[in-house]
């Protein structure tokens, strides 16, 4: 991983195990070794850019996902949320129809409305399973993006994911033509896949060779507590056909942040129940192993957990979600770190 030192057009090698040149210096945690480590000084890593395999785009190796707009986070506190991950370097939100009901959309939308930074973006959104506009067959499809860009303020989708979780039933070649038709109008760009097996993605690229869009882009949940589900055909065949890995999940619902420790703390809620059932042996062992590291490297647990994420063959950039703004300030910091090969080793035994 190369970077680019801030205002600075001249790359610059990143230290094996180390942070990013000009990164802030380590600051003393309080109390828990969780507590959040406050970031001074210039944007980290804001000249970053790398492209986003074959889409065209260059983005910031970590994109903003709004999951939590709408739903955990107000209004407010998410153009909070986005200000910062603009002001650090960032360039991609990422959201879905589905998440609030359509709320993180609007949210979005009014962000880059107000802010009038709707060009400096990249604006990326899954459908197929908003209870409006189900599936991904050819009339709800269409529905969905129309419904997608007037939430988004915006005449164009930059990175359209497909939900194939949401729908495998609707022939590939129905909404791959329909897709065609969307980019072909100017309202999509690039095509990502959600919830596709090996076999699909393999049919799909098939099919584009008979003239149908190709799919360039793969949302997958992976992290390093979660290896199972990516690891394997699924990354083979992402690897074989060139396409950019965006994973999602990057924290496990933010048991990688290392905030929460036991059953307690973690609640009764929805994120709650997520998160127990990683308070296990291996999970501890894990969040040891993060600690362990993040000391070493002088960032925060997430920033490791996102390092990790990147240090992986085909990821690009993994996609995170945040509740409050010092939650971006301590995960951009995982761009500018490149884990050493012990430190990798150290944490591949901590869940092996």
């Amino acid at each position: 991983m190369r970077i680019f030192g801030v205002g600075s057009t001249t790359a610059s090698p990143v230290a094996t195990g180390s942070s990013i040149p000009h990164a802030p210096p380590i600051l003393e945690r309080s109390g828990h070794p969780s507590a959040p480590i406050p970031v001074q000084g210039p944007p980290v890593g804001a000249a970053v850019r790398t492209p986003l395999g074959e889409t065209g785009l260059d983005v910031f190796p970590l994109i903003l996902g709004g999951a939590e707009f709408g739903w955990n986070v107000d209004l407010e506190v998410s153009h909070d949320i986005l200000d910062r991950y603009l002001e650090r370097g960032g360039n991609v939100v990422h959201t879905a129809d589905s998440h609030a009901s359509g709320r993180s959309e609007h949210i979005i939308g009014q962000w880059l409305s107000t802010r009038g930074v709707r060009d400096a973006m990249v604006v990326a959104t899954r459908v197929g399973a908003n209870a409006d506009h189900p599936g991904l067959g050819p009339v709800n499809l269409v529905r969905a993006v129309e419904a997608s860009l007037r939430r988004l303020s915006t005449d164009r989708i930059d990175i359209l994911y497909l939900d194939g979780a949401a729908d495998s039933r609707t022939a590939l070649d129905d909404t791959l033509a329909t897709a065609e038709w969307l980019v072909d109008a100017g309202k999509v760009r690039a095509l990502g896949a959600y919830g596709f097996t090996p076999e699909r993605l393999v049919e799909a690229r098939i099919l584009s060779s008979a003239g149908y869009p190709r799919l360039t882009v793969l949302d997958a949940p992976y992290n390093i507590l979660r290896r199972g589900d990516f690891e394997g055909d699924l990354r083979l065949v992402a690897g074989a056909q060139g396409m950019a890995v965006t994973p999602s999940h990057a924290l496990q619902h933010g048991f990688l942040s290392g905030r929460h420790r036991s059953r307690s703390r973690a609640g009764l809620s929805v994120r709650g129940s997520q998160l127990v059932g990683s308070l296990n042996r291996r999970g501890n062992r894990l969040l040891r192993a993060l600690d362990a590291v993040a000391a070493e490297v002088g960032v925060p647990d997430a920033a490791i957990a996102v390092a990790w994420l990147l240090a992986q063959k085909t990821v690009v950039a993994p996609i995170v979600n945040a509740y409050a703004p010092h939650h971006v300030e301590e995960l951009v910091q995982g761009v500018g770190v490149r884990l050493s090969r012990a430190q990798l080793s150290e944490l591949a035994r901590a869940v092996d």
